[in-house]
């Protein structure tokens, strides 16, 4: 890990003995309670929620076989193995493996490592405009009603369609005119730092180089939608995985657009992702957002919000540890030798995965 790494896994640790210390005399937790709200659950819903994060994992081959096509064609399932390997690797090994899988992609198609991560961008930005449409338009369709301070939600959403729409006009400024929208940035982030300003435009840059694996409207149509499909799977995980909780009658009774609030604090909680420790963060602010917005208990709500943690992210573990045997992958030595790699092209001007990792 690096030292900033070190050094928000340190602050996350204080929070959390802080947190524990204030809430000790204050918090009532009954683990029969928490026990009988797991024993209650219905399985199978959660059975088919993992299938659902299973059946991503597919989709996210082929999208990345798809922005691959115009260096290499590759068979759209021929990936499947390096995104569960590298998702199973940032699961155990917190967001420090995140080149695991642009470096995979590399060794398997014998393309380089900079263009991998290029395609790597590219892919985050369409999974984070991909969230972010799915959740605006939900919570803006929603009856009255349906969510909780629905005003303040309801901005929520008008902001996160706005800055879709936005994404999605620079992303099209940045693939027509690249050049001058990195030369206008470096210029403008370079009154404050110049160091900063060249930061920029040279990522500016390197995002223009990625979007060159889109050639045509059906190039980014095809990402798209498979994007979209990909996270309407991941909202429907959410969705059977709280309707699961029979026994809690908020969680019983949860909705789509109630579900997205829950989605949208998983995501956010996951972007410092730590080794172990930070399951439990997410776990936390997960629960507690079930708690605060729709009342349910705190038992019920971290008994779903853990298994939640589960099924969107843990449930690969098991597979992604017996493929990786399978192709004779450490996971700890490739997610070493993916940060050496990555370390390398840094020195030559290029931009690590994780500054882009959503």
């Amino acid at each position: 890990m690096t030292k900033k790494q070190w050094i928000a896994g340190l602050v996350v640790v204080v929070a959390l003995v802080a947190l524990v210390v204030w809430g000790r005399d204050r918090i009532h937790f009954d683990f029969g309670v928490f026990r009988s709200q797991l024993a209650q659950a219905n399985w199978w819903k959660i059975a088919i929620a993992t299938g659902c994060i299973y059946v991503g994992y597919v989709f996210r081959s082929v999208r990345w076989a798809w922005l691959l096509r115009h260096n290499k064609k590759v068979s759209p399932l021929s990936l499947v193995g390096t995104q569960v390997i590298g998702f199973t690797a940032v699961a155990l090994i917190g967001r420090v493996a995140d080149p695991v899988r642009p470096y995979l992609v590399s060794k398997r198609t014998g393309l380089p490592l900079s263009s991998q991560i290029a395609v790597y961008i590219v892919e985050r930005l369409f999974d984070a405009g991909s969230m972010a449409l799915i959740f605006s338009s939900v919570i803006l369709l929603a009856p009255a009603g349906a969510m909780p301070h629905a005003e303040v939600v309801k901005k929520a959403g008008y902001w996160g369609l706005l800055l879709t729409v936005a994404g999605a006009l620079f992303l099209v400024a940045v693939r027509l005119a690249g050049g001058l929208v990195a030369a206008f940035f470096e210029k403008v982030f370079g009154l404050v730092s110049k160091k900063l300003g060249f930061a920029i435009g040279h990522k500016i840059r390197t995002f223009r180089a990625g979007l060159d694996t889109m050639r045509s409207f059906s190039d980014f149509s095809v990402a798209a939608a498979v994007s979209l499909l990909m996270w309407g799977l991941i909202a429907l995980a959410y969705l059977e995985t709280t309707l699961a909780f029979t026994a809690s009658p908020e969680l019983s009774a949860m909705t789509l657009p109630r579900v997205m609030l829950l989605l949208a604090f998983s995501g956010g909680a996951s972007a410092l992702q730590l080794p172990i420790l930070g399951w439990f963060t997410q776990i936390g602010l997960v629960a507690a957002a079930m708690t605060s917005f729709y009342g349910v208990g705190t038992e019920a709500s971290t008994a779903c919000a853990a298994t939640l943690l589960l099924v969107t992210f843990l449930s690969i573990i098991p597979v992604g540890l017996i493929w990786a045997r399978f192709e004779h992958v450490s996971l700890r030595k490739v997610a070493a030798d993916s940060g050496h790699a990555e370390e390398e092209l840094v020195v030559e001007g290029e931009p690590k995965a994780a500054d882009w990792g959503v």
